[in-house]
């Protein structure tokens, strides 16, 4: 088939979208689909064989100048300047505007494509792309309700709730959308429930296909030593329900049954987070070091030296960095938070699982870990093994393009009879 993938940001740095894009379409082209990527800014990493087609915006968050203000000659559309204002005014723009960039594209290119699927915009445009006539799929990893609720709860002030709420004021663009798109896939039950309970799509549009790893990649290095205290994570200080604070709280309690216990963090550190400031306050800022824009080798590489990675999510809809750390044959420790008992599996057999928020369990369970070789090793193994029985970018595809067949015959259907896509 010919498929247009869309997403809004499309670097693997920038979060799941940008890893399951590149995977998604790599491992469908594999499959003999010809696949084209629609992005915006940062651009994704993609594959031989994958077409990429840039759609570009004001790129308003770019570092080193997040919330710029743009020069007047870069503002050419009506869209330009609707992105601009919603900034402005404390709004995240990046999923309506985006939408209304690639219907344009799409419109002109209706002929190339058999199937379209966007990867979590959920912007007003797809409504256009299906009102011209092409057949349309959503992947909803997690409903963004969830990242605004946690956010909230953790807000310091009633200033910063109300720049939340403006912030996350396209989740009801998103809901509209997300309602009418005849078939949405997510990656595990936990995500379905949340997204029939918190979106209010109903539970017949929705088909559940658990992303991967690039396991061939991921793998176990035994030419690696593990260093001894070394604990692995890969969370974001400025995303609470991420968790990186319980852990760095529950690093300050394992040092003083482990000295030399120190964590790596796989993100970037801003002097102003929370995280920051309680590692100041536990004097840490020897045990704990960020590295960020790393590439997949040296993530597999730290995943080796790692004696234990730590997933400290409140929330997940799925957790590549918990598969990944699986596919290392690392042993891991992780909460309960969302679907993490999905994919992490039974307590004691392929991982440790703790209640999420509770830097006492994280720290009990990590100590449990650093002091049993044993538990270390079987945890490695078992993780490994489920990751390659049910975690493959490769299954991922094959299921993907099951739906995209039905999608297409569905479209199809509607239009002969009248009632269009949506």
């Amino acid at each position: 088939m010919r498929v247009a993938l869309l997403v809004y940001r499309g670097n693997p740095h920038s979060g799941g979208q940008g890893v399951y894009t590149r995977y998604l379409a790599r491992e469908l082209v594999e499959l003999g689909h010809r696949v084209t990527v629609f992005a915006g800014q940062p651009w994704p990493v993609l594959d031989d064989g994958v077409e990429f087609v840039a759609v570009p915006s004001l790129d308003l968050y770019r570092e080193p100048d997040p919330f710029r203000i743009p020069r007047p000659r870069e503002f050419r559309t009506p869209t330009d300047v609707a992105e601009f204002a919603i900034m402005c005014s404390a709004g995240f723009p990046e999923p309506r505007t985006f939408s209304r960039r690639v219907r344009k594209l799409l419109a002109a290119r209706k002929a190339d494509f058999d199937i379209v699927q966007d990867n979590q915009t959920f912007g007003t445009g797809l409504l256009g792309v299906m009102a011209d006539g092409l057949p349309l799929l959503g992947t909803c990893h997690h409903p963004v309700t969830v990242d605004r609720a946690l956010d909230l709860e953790h807000a310091e002030n009633l200033r910063r709730r109300l720049a939340l709420r403006r912030w996350y004021g396209f989740i009801k663009m998103q809901k509209k959308v997300a309602r009418r798109i005849p078939r949405i896939l997510t990656v595990s039950s936990s995500s379905k429930r949340d997204i029939v309970e918190q979106f209010g799509v109903d539970a017949g549009q929705l088909e559940i296909v658990p992303i991967g790893v690039n396991h061939n990649h991921f793998r176990p290095r035994p030419d690696v030593v593990r260093v001894p205290g070394r604990i692995m994570t890969t969370a974001s200080a400025d995303v609470p329900f991420k968790g990186l604070l319980p852990l760095v709280e529950a690093l300050a309690k394992l040092r003083t049954e482990v000295p030399d216990a120190h964590l790596v963090v796989v993100g970037k550190l801003r002097a102003e987070s929370p995280v920051a400031a309680a590692i100041r306050r536990l004097d840490l800022s020897g045990a704990v070091r960020f590295e960020s824009a790393i590439s997949d080798d040296r993530m597999v590489e730290l995943y080796a030296q790692a004696q234990v990675a730590v997933v400290p999510s409140l929330y997940e809809g799925f957790s590549l960095p918990a598969v990944e750390a699986q596919a290392c044959a690392t042993a891991l420790v992780a909460t309960t938070g969302g679907a993490l008992p999905e994919v992490v599996g039974d307590s004691g057999g392929s991982g440790l699982l703790v209640p999420p928020g509770d830097p006492a369990a994280l720290a009990a369970a990590t100590l449990k870990v650093l002091q049993d070789p044993l538990l270390a090793a079987r945890l490695g193994a078992n993780g490994r093994r489920r990751v390659l029985e049910r975690f493959t970018w490769g299954t991922c595809a094959r299921l993907t393009a099951d739906h995209y067949r039905w999608t297409v015959e569905h479209f199809a259907r509607m239009s002969s009879t009248g009632a269009g896509g949506g």
